[in-house]
């Protein structure tokens, strides 16, 4: 009678920054963001970013893929795709193995494109006690 509903996660938002909303500080994150409001700080995510058309980000990105339709000032790093639409303006120096701008986006600061991003998003030390240092 009921049938398993299996989602698609490969673009769904997870974390979501609404419009209205404004946040400062550090955020990592796992799974994809999406920012509809303002957001100051650092941005670490091994998912997708999405600033949407009302979203402004002040802060340097390193994610996956990144989709910009508002207004991003600071860089972004990304080993995947970084997207610019006809509605995003970034400001800042980006890093990407695919560039699209989109007629009407805007991208003022320098561009490099790798094939393949080397960037490594931070992990949590393991802390080591002293029976294993040796």
């Amino acid at each position: 009678m009921f049938k398993e509903f299996k989602k698609s996660t490969t673009n769904a938002t997870h974390t979501l920054i609404g419009q209205g909303s404004e946040i400062q500080g550090i955020l990592m994150c796992e799974a994809n963001l999406r920012i509809e409001g303002t957001f100051q700080g650092e941005i670490e995510c091994t998912g997708d970013i999405v600033i949407g058309e009302d979203g402004v980000a002040r802060s340097n990105i390193i994610a996956n893929g990144v989709i910009v339709a508002g207004k991003v000032y600071g860089d972004i790093r990304t080993q995947g795709r970084l997207t610019i639409t006809s509605t995003g303006q970034v400001y800042g120096n980006v890093i990407a193995s695919s560039l699209v701008i989109a007629e009407g986006g805007l991208l003022n600061g320098a561009s490099k494109m790798e094939k393949e991003s080397s960037y490594i998003i931070s992990e949590p030390v393991k802390s080591v006690s002293h029976s294993e240092a040796g």
